[in-house]
């Protein structure tokens, strides 16, 4: 039996992570907090007047600045966001009153040689997950272990940006949901695809540095580059952690 072990939510877009204990989740929904805003960069074609959804190469992202891996942030009260990275102060911002300060701020952590950032980047009502629909990520720690053993090394889980961590299924278990419904605590998620990975994962949550290929490592050991899936929430509610996962 599958319990939830982690719930994370990414307030800006590979700009920072944090660990919360429980979340009340809305139907059609992605999680609260989680993708709120997106730093586009300079090579972005966004239309600023009317925002909706856009892909993740309109946006700095780990997979060409790994250096934002290591970003973590804290949400606030008043729509306040801190923002922590091991090599850089802190920084203290609402992104919708001053995006300029935190586009200073990310700009010395991204790669000079990629598309730098230059804006702040919001859609009303919905995170801007990689998936052009609201989704939720859901993946497996049992997965992560045999990831982790393939490699000879640990990858710590938060490389890989997910949502909902859960510990107790076999290795790949998840794959097999596809198609599925599940129920965690209160909440109930239709399982839409595999999450395909890039070169994001590459780089660790502690240092931002590059120090494994996982993409490599998944195609020699499994003949893929997937690891988690992507739900849709079907049924509102609580999820917290030590929550049940079961199929339904």
């Amino acid at each position: 039996m599958a319990q939830l072990a982690h719930i994370y939510r990414h307030p800006i877009k590979s700009a920072g992570r944090e660990a919360i204990s429980e979340v009340t989740l809305e139907a059609g929904k992605t999680m609260p907090w989680d993708r709120v805003w997106a730093i586009a960069n300079e090579a972005a074609r966004l239309d600023l007047d009317t925002p909706e959804w856009a892909p993740c190469a309109n946006f700095v992202r780990c997979s060409k600045s790994p250096g934002l891996s290591a970003i973590t942030a804290e949400v606030l009260p008043d729509n306040r966001l801190r923002l922590s990275h091991p090599d850089h102060a802190d920084l203290e911002i609402d992104p919708d009153a001053d995006p300029d300060a935190l586009v200073r701020w990310v700009h010395p952590i991204c790669n000079p040689n990629r598309a730098l950032p230059t804006s702040v980047y919001r859609v009303t009502g919905r995170g801007m997950t990689d998936t052009d629909y609201p989704s939720i990520s859901i993946l497996s720690l049992n997965s992560l272990r045999a990831l982790s053993q393939k490699a000879g090394q640990e990858l710590e889980h938060e490389r890989f940006r997910g949502n909902l961590w859960l510990d107790g299924l076999g290795p790949w278990e998840e794959f097999e949901w596809i198609g599925k419904r599940l129920s965690i605590g209160e909440a109930e998620f239709e399982i839409r695809e595999r999450n395909e990975r890039c070169t994001a994962t590459h780089a660790s949550s502690r240092t931002g540095r590059l120090d494994a290929k996982t993409l490599s490592v998944l195609q020699e050991g499994w003949g893929h580059l997937d690891f988690g899936v992507y739900g849709v929430v079907t049924k509102p509610g609580r999820v917290a952690l030590g929550d049940t996962a079961t199929l339904i």
